[in-house]
């Protein structure tokens, strides 16, 4: 998976009063779990673009005070109505502990039930995965060349991989249905 680094400053009192004067200079207040310790820094909001803005998930190696350390978003919160990142929270990674993170899910191939006018509906754009960190992918890939209209691609059709998706297998992830003009050719047809 691809690694983002950020480098941040350690901050030195914490509190509500800190926190604003911080995003009062363009930097977000964070803090870094899952280790022995929690750690409170700051980034510059500019050097988080990458990691928050991203369609696809990403690793972050964060530099606090000389220690780099590899980690994940865990959590986000955005200013209600300015849209603007006021804190995150990120959880340290280690390669023998397992982590959970929602993964795009990427359709490849072209389907011959939407050749044929048929509607393709993406109902999970992301996946639950359980993983070790060096197993955990950038993107799920479904093939949906084998596709027909009338066919569904569901949670358990998913091949065996080194992650374990926690998704109900149930879950419909795509299907082809019928459009309009389909339905309207076909009942034009039955009417003759």
């Amino acid at each position: 998976m691809k690694t983002i680094a950020i480098s941040g400053s350690l901050r030195e009192n914490v509190g509500k009063r800190d926190a604003k004067e911080l995003r009062y200079e363009g930097k977000v207040p964070a803090v870094l779990y899952g280790g022995k310790e929690q750690v409170h820094f700051s980034i510059t909001r500019t050097d988080l673009n990458e990691a928050i803005y991203s369609p696809e998930a990403n690793f972050v190696e964060i530099e606090v005070d000389g220690k780099k350390v590899k980690a994940i978003v865990k959590d986000t919160q955005f200013h209600p109505l300015t849209d603007l990142l006021l804190h995150v929270d990120f959880l340290q990674l280690f390669d023998d502990k397992e982590i959970m993170m929602e993964i795009p899910v990427k359709l490849t191939g072209t389907s011959p039930g939407v050749k044929m006018g048929g509607k393709l509906v993406q109902k999970l754009r992301k996946l639950r995965l359980k993983a070790l960190p060096k197993n955990m992918p950038q993107v799920v890939e479904v093939s949906i060349a084998k596709m027909e209209v009338g066919n569904l691609f569901r949670v358990r059709d998913l091949q065996a991989a080194d992650y374990f998706v926690t998704n109900t297998p149930e879950d419909t992830i795509v299907s082809v249905g019928m459009s309009r003009a389909l339905k309207q050719a076909e009942n034009e047809a039955k009417g003759k």
